[in-house]
């Protein structure tokens, strides 16, 4: 049976102080956002389940989490955050990492003024420790952090990398460059996969078209191939400007040209083979014991 995976969606319990960047423009996100929400949602689209991915930069969020994976079969893996700068940083992958749910880790990136933050002696070498815990790193940035991705990935070609939400580029705006540039010169190290996520938010908020988003889309499939791509919702952030049946239309409609196995190579099984997710019963995927 075909596995059907949202790459990427969150979850928190809201309040002002550890939620301060959901401004007025996106009040309707000031509200608890728990798995018995999503779960509908993605029965609805025939997703078996979903990748958590952090929202704080906070140890307790990540141990939530996991708990929320452990309590909630619909949760199939999570993106933590642990301090990979930290000289305790050891100490955190060994914690967290001997829980089988934990699939990777992000860090905020695009809210670093530096634009080469990423590749900052103490922050790279907590990278290079991820793959003796076998967990991936979900990059996030801005077209303006992407030639520092670009280095960062190939000091590290044993590492995987995923690209969220294409990197943000300008859709709302409709320019293209440099982002075109530079994300294709990222998808030339084969390590690195890109969710096709997070697009609906960097369009016109509630009045975009589809085929604003279609020149973007040509460069990501044209730079990752269907064998690097993962649809990811991004919910509940995506319903500031779209529900989360319109955000998965518009991949679903988008690779609808694709062979059958292309598109759920999109829809789920790239997303289970790079995140090393496997249901009860089933072999273990490469990589994870």
């Amino acid at each position: 049976m075909t596995t059907r995976l949202d790459a990427h969606q969150h979850f928190w319990k809201y309040s002002p102080a550890e939620y301060g960047w959901i401004g007025d423009n996106m009040a309707s996100l000031r509200r608890d956002f728990l798995p018995h929400d999503l779960q509908p949602l993605l029965a609805e689209q025939g997703f078996a389940g979903s990748i958590a991915v952090q929202a704080r930069q906070s140890l307790e969020e990540t141990r939530w989490l996991l708990e929320l994976a452990a309590h909630n079969d619909v949760v199939k893996g999570v993106v933590g955050w642990v301090d990979l700068r930290s000289p305790d940083l050891s100490a955190q992958l060994h914690q967290f990492a001997q829980n089988p749910s934990l699939v990777g880790v992000r860090h905020v990136v695009q809210d670093e003024p530096d634009n080469d933050f990423m590749l900052g002696a103490e922050f790279r070498r907590g990278i290079a420790r991820l793959g003796e815990y076998d967990l991936a790193y979900d990059i996030l940035i801005y077209p303006r952090q992407l030639p520092a991705a670009i280095k960062l990935v190939r000091d590290l070609p044993e590492q995987r990398f995923v690209l969220d939400h294409i990197a943000k580029p300008p859709i709302a705006e409709g320019r293209l460059n440099p982002w075109n540039r530079d994300l294709r010169e990222l998808g030339k190290s084969e390590n690195v996969f890109c969710k096709l996520s997070g697009m609906v938010t960097e369009a016109r908020w509630n009045d975009w078209k589809p085929q604003d988003f279609r020149p973007y889309l040509d460069v990501v499939l044209d730079t990752f191939t269907p064998a690097r791509l993962m649809v990811g919702s991004d919910w509940p952030v995506c319903t500031a400007s779209a529900s989360y049946r319109r955000t998965i239309a518009l991949v679903r409609d988008y690779i609808g040209a694709l062979t059958s196995a292309e598109q759920d190579l999109i829809l789920g099984e790239n997303c289970a083979r790079f995140y090393r997710i496997r249901e009860p019963n089933q072999p273990t995927l490469a990589g994870r014991a």
